[in-house]
């Protein structure tokens, strides 16, 4: 990542800086050559934790040997800590075992050569310990985000699986009850016909048992509603006046008639959930335009506000509910985008394939 070029670039810098206005410095040249050598370490800190902890353990264990046994004592070198963070961060399991024994080792072996005595023990085990500690902390956190995520999306997923199901659902019970009528007006027509209208029943009766099935486990054991879900057209419910929020506009452009009820659903979806948003975090904001518009490729949503744009809708970290139609809209092959405006207020624009491919 470039900022860790450009912490390379200071430390190097630093590392040189010292050696120049630190006369008592030991060994200067050798001691400012081996902390820029080190410095390199840290651009594979995330890739390689172990390894360059390794290498760090070997060059300054072997560093006294070139200096009459004299201690690296540059403050450079403190930089040497964010490779005992990056093990513990990034590292696997094995990783961190293996580097936590080399640490100890070389802790423990310094102590029995007496070149650390006293409080220093304590101070070393404490630093080791410290790393570790902020180092897991931080996996953690960065752990426990991703999974929040994950159940952000699986929501999201199973929420599209049940707008597939009702919607199919309800054309395939048409379907039962159409070949259930043709069965009962069979007497005067051909027999292959009855056969047919058999063998429709069936297949639909069997489908509807199988979806019912697997809905009842993505549904947590509710029951499957049949009526078809939210479309466009349903958006104009959400027009109007709120009771403690700013007026919504709802204007639709374009032919919506053949537009499949995955992309109706999920526009719809995504115009709610942008709309609950502006009402819960825009301030100052008076109105709510959603418009949406649609050709012979795409169905375009477009949800914005007039309230504050700094009113801690962030960008670079994007709340739950805003993952959630990004999840959407990627599902169906589409995108989905927010940000603030030039001037006042916040956007959110999702593009959805006409159609509907479901990924």
């Amino acid at each position: 990542m470039w900022w860790d070029w450009a912490l390379t670039g200071v430390l190097a810098a630093l590392a040189v800086l010292e050696g120049l206005l630190r006369p008592d410095l030991p060994w200067r040249a050798v001691s400012v050559a081996v902390t820029v050598a080190l410095v390199p370490t840290l651009l594979w800190r995330r890739t390689k934790p172990l390894l360059m902890v390794l290498i760090m353990v070997a060059v300054t264990s072997l560093a006294p040997l070139l200096m009459n046994g004299a201690s690296l004592n540059s403050y450079t070198m403190v930089y040497v800590l964010m490779l005992l963070y990056s093990l513990y961060r990034w590292g696997s399991g094995r990783e961190i075992v293996a580097g936590l024994v080399v640490m100890l080792g070389v802790v423990a072996t310094s102590i029995v050569s007496g070149r650390t005595v006293g409080g220093d023990v304590f101070g070393a085990f404490t630093v080791v310990f410290a790393a570790f500690a902020l180092g897991t902390a931080f996996r953690y956190r960065a752990g426990a985000r991703l999974r929040e995520l994950d159940q952000v999306k699986l929501l999201e997923r199973e929420q599209l699986a049940r707008d597939l199901h009702d919607t199919v659902a309800h054309h395939v019970s048409a379907m039962a009850i159409r070949a259930q009528a043709g069965l009962a007006a069979s007497a005067t027509k051909p027999e292959a016909a009855t056969d047919a209208l058999r063998v429709i029943e069936a297949e639909a009766s069997r489908t509807l048992a199988e979806m019912r099935a697997m809905v009842r486990v993505l549904r947590r054991n509710e029951r499957a509603e049949l009526a078809p879900g939210k479309h466009i057209a349903d958006l104009k419910e959400l027009a109007g006046q709120g009771r403690d929020g700013p007026e919504v506009a709802v204007e639709i452009s374009g032919d919506l008639g053949d537009v499949p009820p995955p992309v109706g659903a999920a526009i719809y979806r995504i115009a709610q959930e942008s709309i609950t948003n502006a009402r819960r975090h825009a301030r100052h904001a008076t109105r709510i335009d959603v418009s949406v518009a649609a050709d012979d490729t795409s169905v375009r949503l477009r949800v914005s506000d007039d309230g504050d744009s700094s009113a801690g809708r962030p960008i670079t970290s994007p709340g739950y509910g805003l993952i959630g139609m990004m999840e959407r809209a990627g599902l169906l092959g589409g995108t989905c985008e927010a940000g603030p405006n030039p001037g006042r207020g916040w956007t959110v624009t999702a593009v959805l394939p006409r159609t509907g491919m479901v990924t």
